[in-house]
């Protein structure tokens, strides 16, 4: 098996980025190099700001943003009919809406930038695990009906054309969402940022942030061996956010996502995955999956809170893809991998201010594609313009998750969920 991910292996060679090494000014200093941060920095470059500097502890794209899915689509890890209780139908449409938006920015950002991503304009679907018609049916009149969000119902029939397992009873296809390699997209954006004045230094973890002395003064991150002075500060850490801002760490459950990569396929792929639309399904632990174009099958699945080593995350996942596809019971894994992501209790994403003035954008949970760049948006605006952040994100703050306490009980509760499943089953 292949060291690595899939993706920094079929990405290519990476510009080398220096270090931070003495004093530098900027008027917003962004900390982390993933798609929160990136986000972020080319939203102010496009309002006008350029004075921004990126500081990434290890390379652009290592943590999630780098080897997630990349499922591009609406919506947020908290479940929809969740958001609706909690906001009600206006609120809970103008959250949804900034996820929709955002695959549009997405979209426009790959355009304009030339970013090379293997972008595939095939659409998401959501795969019935259950023999129960009434599941996709009640979805797509609910997101009809309180969203505004028409997706397409597929008979079992109609589903071979972008699936040929029998493991399915039907499909909702959400024609206008898409996917991605996601570690070329992040470096896609770090050039464009890079093109556009920003400056991004590479294996520069951040020690500790200095609050401004005064009111009008500015924060002093910290890194080994250098600092930023800059009169704001984003932190988007996400997963590896470590010794740097208690309230956000407390309120940060770190999960363990895993994902598969196969051999390639050749003209078998279309034997079993004959669509190109990427996949997952109805159950609380389900399995996401898409084919590549180099006809691999990427696969993904389960959460946890320990963070295996590729043998172990390919035998899980092998067995979770002959389960859907049993005809590809001799195809290869040539590469497994596994990694954090931030989670929060209430499963809602962080966006706002700390007291001592630091912005933040943190807990995406496995589905971060599109809220990340909402995200980013939002924090620009806030930056450039002083427009405040939506304030039903204030609904969803930095809960405090108990440290190992938390870990075991999110275990449990994805451990009961899999339960549930299997019953249901």
């Amino acid at each position: 098996m292949n060291p690595g991910t899939y993706y920094a292996a079929s990405a290519g060679p990476a510009p080398a980025r220096p270090a931070l090494r003495g004093r530098v000014d900027a008027h917003v200093c962004v900390i982390g190099g993933g798609f929160a941060g990136l986000a972020t920095a080319i939203g102010l470059i496009e309002r006008g700001v350029r004075d921004v500097v990126i500081l990434e502890g290890e390379t652009v794209g290592h943590g999630a943003s780098g080897r997630n899915g990349g499922f591009v689509f609406g919506g947020f890890s908290l479940d929809n009919a969740r958001l609706l209780a909690d906001q009600g139908r206006d609120g809970a449409r103008a959250l949804y809406g900034l996820t929709r938006d955002a695959v549009d920015t997405i979209r426009r950002r790959i355009a304009q930038y030339a970013i090379a991503c293997d972008a595939i304009e095939g659409g998401v679907m959501l795969a019935n695990w259950f023999d129960d018609d009434r599941i996709l049916r009640r979805r797509q009149e609910f997101m009809a009906r309180e969203y505004d969000v028409h997706w397409q119902l597929l008979s079992h029939d109609e589903l071979g054309a972008y699936t040929r397992s029998q493991r399915y009873a039907g499909g909702l296809l959400e024609p206008d969402a898409f996917h991605f390699h996601p570690l070329k997209y992040a470096r896609g954006l770090a050039a464009a940022i890079e093109h556009e004045g920003g400056r991004i230094h590479e294996r520069s973890r951040v020690t500790r942030i200095v609050p401004p002395r005064t009111p009008d003064g500015g924060h002093e991150v910290h890194v080994e061996g250098g600092s930023v002075h800059a009169r704001h500060v984003v932190i988007a850490g996400g997963g590896y956010l470590r010794g740097l801002s208690a309230p956000l760490e407390r309120a940060m459950l770190p999960i363990a996502t895993y994902v598969m990569a196969t051999e390639p396929l050749g003209d078998a792929l279309a034997g079993s995955i004959p669509g190109q639309a990427a996949i997952y399904d109805t159950r609380f632990s389900f399995d996401y999956y898409r084919a590549l174009p180099d006809t691999r099958i990427l696969w993904g699945g389960r959460i946890s809170i320990l963070d295996r080593g590729a043998e172990p995350i390919a035998r899980l996942l092998k067995r979770d893809l002959l389960k859907v596809y049993p005809e590809l019971r001799d195809v290869k894994v040539d590469y497994a991998w596994g990694g954090m992501m931030s989670y929060a209790r209430h499963q809602m994403v962080q966006i706002g201010r700390l007291p001592d003035g630091c912005w933040h954008a943190l807990g995406f949970g496995g589905h971060g594609v599109g809220p990340t760049t909402a995200a980013g948006e939002l924090l620009a605006d806030a930056i450039a313009a002083g427009t405040p952040i939506p304030a039903a994100f204030a609904d969803y703050g930095l809960d405090r998750v108990w440290g190992a306490a938390g870990r075991f009980a999110a275990q449990m509760t994805y451990n009961w969920a899999e339960f549930k499943d299997w019953l249901h089953e």
